[in-house]
């Protein structure tokens, strides 16, 4: 097994760059590590560390191609993207794992020199974030086909849906972000965080979101936000004093901490039959 790299752009779609014939192969990679920029001051024969910060990391590797068909495609794709992330396919003793790196492309060269066969360039891509995964939990309740139902004549309940848990420990490198999704019909949500079994953080929300409609929630870094969407599937900013509760007594930004034992509760006045929670761990090098 062999790592496996790829582009994704923020539609979903993907070219490979592990495929020579139909996309192109990416070959000597480098700068899948990380490295610290630091500036230290001198007092006497000792150095004491001044500024020291995360520097900018760039993957550099060679794009072959067989066809110029190909090297024409990966342009096409990378130019009609808004976004782009670097997916690496890594395989450990566990078994296989995947991450990101959200990625500008900075240059591609076309020299038309053949060596080998082969159109042969040199391609450099600037990088936006650390590695990071993707661990997206779905909780949703629909009827089963010929499904078995009773009608009691007492008060019973086999599960309550109004609170979803999600239990997780970050072995990442900093704060875990998230987005919750909550669908529709839902009155009243509430995102809890709790840490080593105490409530961390809450966010209430005074808001019902109807049928159809959706909660989205996220915190990721360049991207936080808080919106409702609509059935024709537009958004409305929900970031104000009327809807969320307590607002001036709260985090807003709920993130999950380092290699602590946490939970994540999603609940609502009434029952959450359809939700989603997405958390990304961030890493240095992986």
């Amino acid at each position: 097994m062999v790592r496996e790299f790829r582009l994704v752009n923020e539609k979903g779609q993907e070219y490979s760059l592990m495929d020579i014939e139909n996309y192109c192969l990416l070959t000597d990679p480098s700068g899948l590590g990380y490295s610290y920029s630091t500036e230290y001051e001198q007092i006497d024969e000792t150095f004491f560390t001044n500024l020291r910060k995360l520097a900018q990391g760039q993957i550099n590797g060679t794009i072959n191609c067989l066809y110029y068909d190909n090297y024409r495609a990966l342009v096409d794709f990378i130019e009609s993207s808004e976004s782009l992330k670097f997916a690496c396919k890594i395989p450990y003793k566990s078994g296989q794992k995947e991450y990101f790196k959200d990625v500008n492309i900075q240059s591609i060269e076309k020299t038309q020199i053949q060596t080998t066969g082969t159109i042969s360039e040199p391609v450099v891509f600037d990088c936006l974030s650390l590695w990071y995964e993707e661990n997206t939990t779905v909780y949703t309740i629909e009827p089963v086909q010929n499904e078995i139902r009773w009608d009691f004549r007492w008060d019973s309940r086999f599960t309550d849906y109004n609170t979803r848990n999600l239990q997780f420990i970050n072995r990442g490198h900093i704060e875990a972000p998230i987005l919750v999704e909550f669908d529709g019909k839902v009155i009243n949500p509430r995102i809890q965080l709790y840490v080593e079994g105490r409530l961390y953080q809450e966010l209430k929300f005074n808001i019902t979101i109807n049928e159809y409609e959706k909660l989205l929630y996220c915190t990721k870094r360049n991207e936080f936000y808080i919106n409702k969407q609509n059935t024709d599937g537009t958004l409305e900013d929900l970031y104000s004093l009327d809807v969320i509760q307590d607002f001036a007594n709260i985090n807003e930004i709920i993130r999950i901490p380092k290699n602590k034992s946490c939970e994540l509760k999603l609940t609502a006045d009434n029952d959450v039959l359809n939700a989603k929670t997405t958390v990304w761990t961030y890493y240095k090098a992986v």
